[in-house]
């Protein structure tokens, strides 16, 4: 595909996105510039995991938003009531993979968990329902639960992870609670993941190993690092190979 067709438009009919809605500020320029780079972090994204286009549009129910609706000093946001992924138009970039995975984690939630009435993220409902064990779990989701045991509890299950403590501490200090709820602490790992897949895709994701939040222990370090990085390996690619076999 030769540059001048990288634009929202193709992005859309190969990916099955439900939608893509450009901001009224966005110049012909900047759109034609964030497509390129959507185009390449996308992809980008597909090799990490190891997975098919649907996959990356959550087959076809997920919609995207660039340049519109933002707030300030929000690079991007993901807007569960929608199921819609915004990036600034300024300031979005490297924040593509974490919001991804808020996507994904949200629309993941009625699939792991149907008895429950409301729709939420997957990795909240996991955290809440750990005193209830779900019985018959997919083999697909018995690995995605494996990812957020390696980010949320030590290796033994018994107590909060190195990644969990150090996000429960900086919420303390600024006195709010969002770092150490579950679904942040995996888009997080999740992040990092990513940034060891591809590092130099800084469309899709920067700064998970040397910004002022990675050196606060906010990103998984070290052991945990890998040990999440594996798990999310393994759920992917057991992911990818089952949606290819389904559309070949």
């Amino acid at each position: 595909m030769t540059q001048d067709r990288f634009n929202f438009v193709a992005i859309r009919r190969q990916f099955d996105f439900r939608g893509i809605e450009m901001g009224r500020w966005v110049t012909p320029k900047e759109r034609d510039r964030a497509a390129v780079n959507f185009h390449q972090a996308l992809h980008d994204l597909m090799d990490a995991l190891q997975g098919p286009e649907h996959l990356i549009s959550l087959r076809g129910t997920l919609g995207l938003q660039f340049g519109k609706g933002g707030q300030r000093g929000v690079a991007a946001h993901y807007m569960p009531a929608t199921r819609q992924l915004a990036l600034a138009k300024n300031a979005g970039a490297g924040s593509l993979a974490h919001e991804w995975f808020h996507a994904f984690d949200h629309y993941m939630g009625d699939k792991i968990y149907p008895h429950i009435p409301s729709s939420g993220f997957a990795s909240y409902l996991w955290l809440n329902q750990l005193d209830q064990p779900i019985n018959r779990l997919h083999p697909l989701s018995a690995l995605l639960t494996e990812c957020f045991k390696a980010i949320v509890l030590t290796p033994d299950g018994d107590e909060p992870s190195d990644l969990f403590r150090a996000s429960q501490q900086t919420d303390e200090d600024l006195n709010i609670l969002y770092y150490a709820k579950p679904e942040e602490l995996c888009a997080r790992a999740f992040e990092a993941f990513v940034e060891d897949e591809c590092p130099n895709s800084r469309f899709l994701v920067n700064g998970s190993k040397t910004s002022k939040e990675a050196k606060a222990g906010l990103y998984p370090q070290g052991e945990q690092r890998a040990v999440i990085n594996q798990a999310f390996r393994d759920f992917f690619y057991a992911l990818g190979g089952a949606l290819v076999r389904e559309i070949s």
